[in-house]
Order: structure tokens, then C-alpha cells, then sequence
């Protein structure tokens, strides 16, 4: 990505790709549980021919109840620390993992404005985890610029795609 922000879905192409090649290496599988990405992590891995071979599934998780019923997320933790948090990111990843055939998992939660911001959490706040089968679960605390909504949403897949390659070192 040379240092720019991402402008478009298409920009994550490389990165994607790289990957879907250690995960292929490996022999791993994949699966995603985004909110505030709606699905983009996801679609950045199917955007390429063969992904199939390690993305096993998708979770978009908009809602609270969707975390709780799909990933299995507490509502008392959501009612707690709230849906965009460390707590809840970590719940999810580790949530997505247990209800697929994944080997590593990688959920989002945060912010992506133009609304929705306070003071404690401002738009652009977003968490992401990485659950690995028999591993610590990884936690980043974002926070990008408030550039619009498509910009924050960019930023965070790039991140989360990152995070999957770091977590395959």
C-alpha cells in the first residue's frame, strides 16, 4: 500500500492476495466477523479466484443480536463495555473461530461515523482481534482519522489484513 490510505476495495488486491498464499501455506482456513466493515474483509478474500481454499466463512454482524446469536457474544458484555470494544472484538473473534471450521478468525468493531462518536469512543474508533486455534487472542485499539465513513471502513480492512498476516508469523 506504499504508505497511502486505501481508495477503494480494489487497493486491497496485493494484500489479499499475500494472505491467501501463507493461509494456503499453512493449510489454514479463515472465517471474518465484521460490524462496521459489513462484510468488506470478507469480500476483499473472495474478490480473488481460489480464495475458496482458505476462506471457510463470513459473519456480518451489524447489530448486538447479531453478535449474540451468531458468534455467541454475551449481551451482558455488550451491555457492559459496549459493542465497540476490546472485550467484544476479542468475543467475536473467538466467537467466529468456534462456529466455523476456521484456523484463525478476525473480527472488527468500531465507529465509522459520520455519527455514532463520544467523547470516551470519538468515529474512528475500532477494535480488531485475531483468534489462531490453540493461541492468545491478539487485540488493536484503532483510531483513525475522521475522513468519512468510506475512508475509516477502508483503513480497517487494511488493518485487519495486516493483522491476519502478522498473526501467521
Amino acid at each position: 500500500m506504499s504508505g497511502k490510505h486505501p481508495a477503494n476495495l480494489s487497493d486491497f488486491g496485493t494484500l489479499a492476495a499475500s494472505v491467501l498464499d501463507a493461509m494456503k501455506a499453512r493449510n489454514m482456513m479463515v472465517a471474518t466477523a465484521e460490524s462496521c466493515t459489513g462484510g468488506l474483509i470478507a469480500g476483499s478474500l473472495t474478490d480473488i479466484a481460489g480464495s475458496s481454499a482458505v476462506v471457510d466463512r463470513g459473519f456480518v454482524t451489524y447489530s448486538n443480536e447479531a453478535k449474540t446469536d451468531m458468534l455467541g457474544v454475551p449481551e451482558q458484555l455488550i451491555d457492559k463495555v459496549g459493542a465497540v470494544s476490546k472485550d467484544v472484538a476479542i468475543a467475536m473473534a473467538e466467537g467466529a473461530l468456534a462456529k466455523s471450521k476456521a484456523d484463525i478468525a478476525v473480527s472488527v468493531t468500531g465507529i465509522a461515523g459520520p455519527g455514532g462518536g463520544s467523547d470516551e469512543k470519538p468515529v474512528g474508533t475500532v477494535h480488531i482481534a485475531v483468534a489462531v486455534k490453540n493461541k492468545p487472542t491478539r487485540h488493536l485499539h484503532c483510531w483513525f482519522a475522521d475522513n468519512g465513513r468510506t475512508s475509516i471502513r477502508l483503513e480497517t480492512v487494511q488493518t485487519a489484513l495486516t493483522a491476519l498476516l502478522d498473526a501467521l508469523d
